[in-house]
């Protein structure tokens, strides 16, 4: 596992800090400093407790938003746009205490993503993530619906409407 760097680093204080996704009560703990794993943790406190006393499920979500995305942008650089199209949630069991997510892309997925994009222009793919309670079961799944192409391809694909558009 690569360290921190000082980008992301900063990065982090700086979304944790930042509003929308303070008020998840979501808190990243590490972001590696090739961008590759980032660690996020989600405690029940009085911003994340729901009716019956456990995590609220709205909180479990939004603390996932953008980490995936955020994550591909700087791994993949500025020649590709990545999107976030959509996302579902499964809930396991109530969470309780604090619960911890593990956000990965492995080296074979960044070469499926590239190899893709470089053929077709794009690719859309699934990605899970789970939260995990102290003791290690999962509290709920999520799947992110992901966006992935060339920025070539994009602003094509984007011309391609606005002139049907125009016409």
């Amino acid at each position: 596992m690569t360290p921190e760097s000082l980008k992301t680093r900063f990065f982090r204080y700086g979304i944790n800090l930042y509003p929308m996704f303070f008020g998840t009560g979501g808190k990243v703990l590490f972001i590696a400093g090739d961008w590759k794993k980032v660690v996020v943790r989600l405690s029940l406190n009085m911003w994340t407790r729901n009716y019956v006393g456990t995590i609220f499920g709205g909180s479990q979500f939004s603390a996932t938003d953008p980490m995936y995305m955020v994550m591909l942008i700087n791994i993949l650089g500025d020649e590709y746009v990545v999107w976030d199209k959509s996302a579902s949630i499964q809930f396991k069991k109530p969470g309780k205490g604090k619960l911890k997510a593990e956000f990965i892309y492995t080296d074979d997925e960044l070469e499926l993503i590239k190899r893709v994009t470089a053929s077709e222009g794009k690719y859309e793919f699934t990605k899970s993530v789970s939260w995990f309670d102290e003791s290690g079961a999962i509290v709920s799944t999520i799947d992110k619906n992901i966006y992935v192409a060339t920025k070539t391809f994009y602003k094509a694909r984007r011309d391609r409407r606005e002139k049907a558009d125009n016409n």
